[in-house]
């Protein structure tokens, strides 16, 4: 396969890496999963894509497009040729201010695309967490959702139409079907077909959720289904095309432009922060506050205050705007076009919350300044980062994080999952969407310990029959990817799984398209496919550092470089320093996680002999400028210019210094030398 690699590689105008290095960088993103590709190819246009297209279905390579691999379910890592749309197709094609809309290209980081729009008054309006590094293109076959979707929707609800490209190269238009289906003339009728004789099943068995991420959505195809969406693009009787790609993880196209519906910049906002003595008053209260028309409602809980705390990053931001020790916080915005008006909603809040008697902790803290609602939204915006900062080898865990229920059942859905959490010996830390019934919630398990792996899948299973009994999604927010496939027999039934097999094959009869994701998915408890699979280890040396603060090998070294979660907070490309490296080229190598991600794949063996010690890895660490922005900026404080020291006095130890090495570490001796 080297050779056919090689060909292709020569064909490409951008860049195609397939060295162990290069694969192990793109073999993980921020779930508990890892698998190795077969290459990585970084795009520079569509014309790459549609020779990689042409090769996998040659060879029967899978391909998978990625973008800033923050996936927390798998759904970006596969035995494929992955495609990396961050570095080179990262281009806003056009901006219509007067229709609020604007063409872009898959690599464009949310940030980075509202950070143009603002002078024109405009923003994209959902707003995930991971906004920094997130990718439109990523985001779009996640159908992911932010803190203010209980306003603007999710990215179904803003996306107009993709230009794509199919599983035989050729190219298709996805949007509204009395508009454009070209290169959909044979497809579209059958896909339609699907759709209608699926109806009364779609009808029963998808939950009434706005949060219903999991599966196809064959909800789509339906005519009446635009009308009953937030922010609907179209009228009753129109199908858009292109929501049905919307969500669909890579599995049925390449997106290769995307059209998206813009709003106009938010009026300023006033913030409250409601302190609750009991977490349960809190989830109960959440129903009630939407009812005065919040842009937001966000939870912090208990756990993430006492975390947030030790972290350099938040630990003033706690001090500041937290009083005692409240059990949960809701974080309740509100942005009307009237400044008044925002302090009307805010005496309603106050009213409402007096009403819970029980509350202890009844203080509201209110923020009316930009600069300090910025610090209460980075934290937030933070939450898995600072619960990834649990030193032990037991970490929260995601498989159940996005569950989404009716607000109605809200209170006894969390009540019921802790129940559960509590039955196998564990529990969970909490935070995230209340607005929309719509938890990040993780158990606090150990995937290097098979007991622990073991109670993952049955608190999987329990917890999907409570969601089911609380008519809600197993999926509000991350999609399925590897955790969660399994289950959508179980959620959406016989009928309905049949329906996904016959749209997938359909769309890519090849297989080409990253397989085993929404239908024929492995299981989600396959502990070869974890990053921590069975017998791993990591190799033990002498360090030259104290690393004991940390579990594992090494004097602790191996648990500090696992604290890497992969969730890519070093790819931000604006604010702060971290990382000044990737900054520059724009490469996984180059970031903080891909170092990272290197040391810990070196250390268990899975880079070959002397990977520590490698070119490879010198290579690796070579434009890491020990600027510690990542001890300060990363919320789980991986510093990789302590990490870097240590590969370099490893080297020193087993290999040669070069000339230019020896004159660096010894010009002062030299220097003070009475013969120099």
């Amino acid at each position: 396969m080297k050779s056919q690699i090689s060909v292709l590689k020569n064909s490409l105008s951008g860049d195609l890496l397939d060295g162990k290095f290069d694969n192990g960088r793109y073999s993980t993103d921020a779930s508990i999963y890892q698998i190795m590709p077969e290459a990585v190819i970084l795009p520079k246009n569509i014309e790459d894509i549609k020779k990689t297209i042409q090769f996998s279905q040659e060879y029967n390579i899978p391909i998978l497009p990625r973008g800033g691999g923050t996936s927390q379910n798998g759904q970006t890592i596969n035995r494929a040729i992955v495609l990396d749309n961050s570095k080179y197709l990262n281009k806003i094609i056009e901006v219509d201010a007067i229709n609020q809309t604007c063409l872009v290209e898959p690599g464009v980081v949310l940030d980075e695309l509202n950070r143009f729009l603002k002078p024109y008054g405009l923003w994209f309006p959902v707003d995930v967490s991971t906004s920094s590094r997130a990718t439109i293109g990523g985001m779009a076959g996640n159908n992911s959702a932010g803190g203010r979707s209980i306003r603007y929707g999710i990215m179904r609800d803003n996306v107009i139409s993709i230009d794509t490209l199919l599983s035989d190269a050729s190219e298709a238009h996805f949007g509204l079907s009395k508009d454009n289906i070209s290169g959909l003339q044979s497809l579209f009728p059958k896909l339609m077909a699907i759709a209608e004789k699926n109806k009364n099943e779609i009808k029963t068995r998808f939950p009434k959720v706005l949060r219903r991420v999991g599966g196809y959505n064959l909800d789509a195809l339906l005519n009446d289904t635009l009308a009953s969406r937030p922010c609907s693009i179209g009228t009753e009787s129109d199908v858009n095309l292109s929501h049905l790609i919307v969500g669909s993880e890579g599995t049925l196209a390449y997106s290769t432009g995307i059209k998206l519906k813009l709003s106009p910049l938010p009026p300023p906002k006033v913030m409250a922060l409601c302190h609750f003595s009991s977490f349960y008053d809190a989830m109960d209260a959440a129903q009630h506050i939407v009812e005065l028309n919040p842009i937001a409602v966000e939870l912090i809980d208990n756990t993430m205050i006492s975390l947030a705390r030790s972290i350099p990053l938040f630990s003033k931001t706690i001090k500041d705007f937290v009083k005692g020790n409240p059990d949960a916080i809701l974080v309740v915005e509100f942005a009307e076009d009237e400044w008044k008006e925002n302090f009307k909603k805010l005496n309603n809040l106050q009213d409402l919350l007096k009403g819970i008697e029980k509350n202890k902790h009844d203080n509201i803290v209110i923020l009316e300044d930009t600069h300090s609602q910025n610090r209460i939204s980075e934290m937030r915006k933070s939450g898995l980062n600072i619960m990834m900062s649990m030193k032990s080898d037991a970490k929260p865990v995601s498989f159940v994080e996005d569950c989404a229920v009716p607000l109605s059942n809200l209170a006894d859905y969390t009540q019921g999952l802790n129940d559960i959490f509590e039955k196998y010996e564990t529990s969970g830390t909490w935070y995230a969407h209340a607005s929309v019934g719509c938890l990040h919630v993780r158990p606090i398990l150990n995937m290097k310990n098979n007991n622990d792996v073991i109670k993952m899948r049955a608190i999987a299973e329990e917890a999907f029959e409570l969601v089911k009994k609380f008519d809600g999604s197993h999926s509000g927010e991350h999609g399925d990817g590897i955790s969660r496939s399994e289950f959508n027999p179980i959620m959406f039934g016989e009928k309905l799984t049949n329906a996904f097999r016959e749209v997938k094959s359909l769309m890519d009869p090849y297989g080409i398209f990253n397989p085993g994701k929404i239908v024929d998915a492995p299981k989600m408890d396959d502990r070869h496919l974890f990053r921590f699979s069975p017998g791993y280890t990591a190799s033990d040396f002498k360090t030259e550092l104290d690393w004991s603060t940390w579990s594992g090998s090494s004097n602790g070294f191996q648990g500090a470089v696992e604290m890497c979660n992969n969730n890519g907070a070093c790819r931000k490309l604006q604010g702060g320093v971290m990382c000044p490296s990737f900054r520059i080229t724009g490469e996984e190598k180059d970031s903080t996680r891909g170092r990272a991600n290197s040391l810990r794949l070196a250390m268990s063996g899975q880079l070959g002999p002397n990977a520590m010690t490698s070119p490879e890895m010198l290579e690796t660490m070579k434009l890491c400028v020990s600027c510690k922005a990542c001890k300060r900026e990363c919320p789980t404080s991986v510093d990789m210019s302590a990490m870097k020291l240590e590969v370099m006095a490893l080297n020193a130890k087993q290999n040669k210094l070069s000339i230019h090495e020896k004159l660096i570490a010894f010009y002062l001796i030299m220097h003070q030398s009475p013969h120099s």
